[in-house]
């Protein structure tokens, strides 16, 4: 994202949640996403995950230009590079874990054999290959988060978007996910993950930091800031 800008208007009003805002993420990194409630956080989530449109700058998605193009050619770029994982799990109770998966992948056309191989595979690379016919309630949150993340990984995306993946889990079952997503983003998948927790972010191999709509940079700022301490001494 290159000086990508998102502008909220209603007749009385404009909000500006986005501006100047500046990102590159190397295919294969694994990026904590942090800032304050009402920084920006999600609109650029959202923006990232070809969700929401943005309303100036340019926006390079595995090198395809998505400025411009239409509600279909979004899906279909969206289904072909990105995967979701969401605070909320989002899995159909009614469901056992094979058909929770076995979903978004009869909406992308996959025949039947081949969406059985990808449902079997990602829920072995999540531990979860015995589950497949239990249903959500029958799991604890980390193991349906788990189901999650099998979810996003049976579609096999170049991109993994995590918002807050641990945010309703318990301290351990949080570590669990955690190292999870870092073996998945060690056998190559990139992951974009939105976090308050500080314990979380400092394990991504890069922090980004968002404070009003723009991305700080919290090293040049502590540089500074030590440098102004430094001065003040001498």
């Amino acid at each position: 994202m290159t000086n990508l800008s998102k502008v909220y208007r209603t007749h009385m009003i404009e909000t500006h949640a986005l501006r100047g805002f500046d990102i590159h993420v190397k295919e294969g990194e694994f990026v904590a996403v942090t800032g304050p409630s009402g920084s920006g956080k999600t609109t650029f989530l959202n923006i990232a995950g070809l969700l929401e449109e943005f309303s100036g700058g340019e926006f390079l998605l595995d090198g395809v230009n998505v400025k411009g193009m239409d509600d279909n050619a979004r899906s279909k770029l969206r289904n072909e590079k990105l995967g979701f994982i969401f605070q909320g799990f989002n899995l159909i109770p009614d469901l056992n874990l094979f058909d929770n998966i076995d979903v978004p992948l009869r909406y992308r056309g996959f025949n039947a054999a081949d969406r059985k191989t990808r449902i079997e595979d990602a829920l072995g690379r999540v531990g979860l290959a015995s589950r497949a016919k239990h249903f959500p309630a029958e799991l604890s949150g980390g193991q349906q988060q788990r189901v999650a993340i099998a979810r996003a990984l049976a579609g096999s995306p170049k991109l993994l978007l995590a918002d807050e993946p641990t945010g309703n889990l318990d301290t351990q079952m949080a570590r669990g996910v955690m190292e999870l997503l870092e073996e998945i983003n060690s056998q190559g998948t990139t992951i974009l993950m939105v976090t308050h927790d500080p314990e979380l972010a400092a394990r991504a191999q890069r922090n980004v930091h968002i404070i009003d709509g723009q991305v700080s940079d919290l090293l040049r700022e502590a540089n500074a800031s030590l440098a102004a301490v430094v001065a003040a001494t001498v």
